[in-house]
């Protein structure tokens, strides 16, 4: 039952100079995208959704499409990575630990009923009630309570002032507004009751949906959002089990788009074809391995327990494994070595594994892996269970792990029992402690080196590997909090290092966005910017 209650409509003074104002334009106050009326444009992944509730899924797959039919507070314009008032008039801190929003006049979900701030709070509070393994609550670490003022004003209060990136966070996987008369309070809502209920007020609304095979959807006339009219009449997402068809597709013209993941072959292969046009964006992912603390060799929870040399396990790993080969023999080139947890190119971002660990110029070393074994005490092999996803992160996973199993055994350290799973699956069970050591990719919510910081390394994070550091989280912590840009930096740096030392994941790759288009096809460039946000609305043929 709706519990709504008018409010007395309260006043603001004194808003901050960097107040954030919501840009005016012909489509009911955004800014439009495109003239409706293109058709409807066709884009193929082979991403697959876990799940269409904003508060039991965090990666790509379904964030892509929450991304289509969910209201952001704040949204980026294409072609920005800046957080803007999306449904919302303006946004900003009127204090150094309340943040403040209002929202647009006369907001409605496609069902008909009307979003208010009650809809507001009551979407951000069920993502930290909930706290999915698989959800996106680490994202909201620093939010103290939610405040419906009035119908239209709603007020965040934080833990800690001088939050730096909490307006980027509520345009992240956090941030979707839901049907507080529609989704439950307590726990996640499946697919299908979420399609049957309508409760979408993005860009586009869902017309119909066949998990993880096609998904069909229309402009939704009623949007009043940053992101104004889409430069289409509808879009259809398809889903690919293997990327040698998404390629076909693309290139026989069957699909307009494709998108996640082409193999760097492919993408080679397809830009000399004149028929199709290969696009790239600013970097941003990162592959990289998870160490689960409790059930890695010598992790916490095994029969020799021993954390001396469940780190020099990790170690090792970190000296043997040779990023340059990975990023040239199966990526093309497309890939480069990663030698932190954040990606080279943000603002705060050092090398703190290059020095570390192998030669100290980024290569490998097996020398210095024996030594890490003998310090601990480690003689003979180390059994180690290795899972990769197939899917998810591209069909050239199966090429990279091979050959990290080959670094790993050639060095006479380990033994390596290969596995992969599909991601629906994969994404559930390494939550629940199934994989020892894992293959993990991440796609950035927001552009700022937190993002590759907060989800991970503090207390109840995504990765649910049982890893904490109190030095870590308080430099984490810190980070969001600092100012000044020099000194901020200075803390990211050292919240690198930190972590660096710890190897709670070992950073292999970082990559370019990268989507293939027919030749007419247009807008694809304006969504590969680094708000790192897939926006269907900017495509038309």
């Amino acid at each position: 039952m709706n519990n709504k209650a008018v409010r007395s409509a309260i006043a603001f003074a004194g808003m901050s100079a960097f107040a954030l104002t919501a840009c005016t334009g012909p489509s009911g106050g955004g800014t439009s995208t495109g003239e409706a009326g293109g058709g409807t444009i066709t884009y193929g992944t082979t991403d697959k959704v876990v799940s269409l509730d904003p508060a039991g899924s965090y990666e790509a797959g379904s964030f892509m499409v929450m991304n289509q039919i969910y209201p952001f507070l704040l949204n980026a314009k294409p072609g920005s990575a800046d957080a803007s008032p999306d449904i919302a008039e303006s946004a900003s801190f009127t204090s150094p630990t309340e943040y403040t929003v209002k929202l647009k006049p006369d907001l409605k979900f496609a069902n008909g009923h009307a979003l208010t701030s009650s809809d507001v709070k009551f979407s951000i509070d069920r993502v930290v009630k909930i706290a999915d393994p698989n959800g996106p609550a680490s994202l909201l670490g620093n939010l103290k309570s939610v405040a419906a003022k009035d119908d239209s004003t709603v007020v965040f209060t934080l833990k800690a002032g001088n939050d730096q990136v909490f307006p980027g966070v509520l345009a992240a996987n956090s941030g979707p507004i839901v049907d507080e008369e529609v989704f439950p309070a307590d726990k996640v809502m499946s697919d299908d009751e979420i399609v049957k209920a309508r409760p979408f007020a993005g860009q586009y609304t869902i017309e119909s949906y066949k998990k993880n095979e096609l998904v069909s959807l229309k402009a939704n006339p009623d949007y009043k959002g940053l992101l104004g009219k889409p430069a289409n009449d509808g879009a259809n997402i398809k889903y690919y089990a293997d990327s040698n068809n998404l390629k076909l597709d693309v290139q026989q013209g069957n699909i307009d788009v494709a998108g996640r993941s082409l193999t760097a072959t492919d993408a080679a292969d397809l830009e000399k074809d004149s028929k199709v046009k290969v696009h790239k964006g600013p970097g941003g992912e990162l592959r990289y391995i998870v160490f689960n603390f409790d059930t890695m060799p010598f992790g916490a929870k095994t029969s020799n327990a021993d954390p001396k040399k469940a780190l020099a396990v990790r170690q090792a790993m970190a000296h043997i494994v040779d990023r340059e080969a990975l990023a040239t023999q199966v990526y093309k080139g497309t890939y480069l070595p990663a030698y932190s947890v954040v990606p080279d190119g943000f603002a705060g971002a050092v090398q703190p594994l290059k020095e570390m660990y192998g030669d100290g110029t980024g290569k490998p070393s097996l020398d210095k892996a024996k030594k890490a074994f003998a310090d601990a005490g480690i003689s003979g092999t180390v059994n180690i269970k290795l899972q990769y996803n197939p899917d998810h992160y591209g069909k050239s996973s199966g090429d990279e792990y091979a050959m990290i199993k080959e670094q790993l055994e050639k060095s006479g350290l380990f033994k390596v029992d290969l596995q992969s799973t599909e991601w629906v699956t994969y994404s559930k069970a390494r939550t629940a402690d199934a994989y020892p050591v894992y293959q993990l990719g991440w796609f950035p919510d927001y552009s700022d080196a937190d993002n590759y910081l907060t989800p991970f390394f503090v207390p109840g994070n995504f990765l649910k590997n049982h890893y904490e550091n109190p030095a870590v989280t308080d430099l984490v912590k810190k980070q969001l909090t600092t100012v000044d840009k020099a000194e901020r930096e200075k803390v990211l740096g050292d919240a690198q290092t930190a972590v660096a030392q710890d190897l709670s994941t070992l950073p292999l790759l970082q990559g370019a966005q990268l989507m293939v288009a027919g030749a007419d096809v247009k807008g694809v460039e304006q969504t590969l910017d680094a708000s790192f946000k897939t926006r269907l609305g900017v495509i038309s043929k």
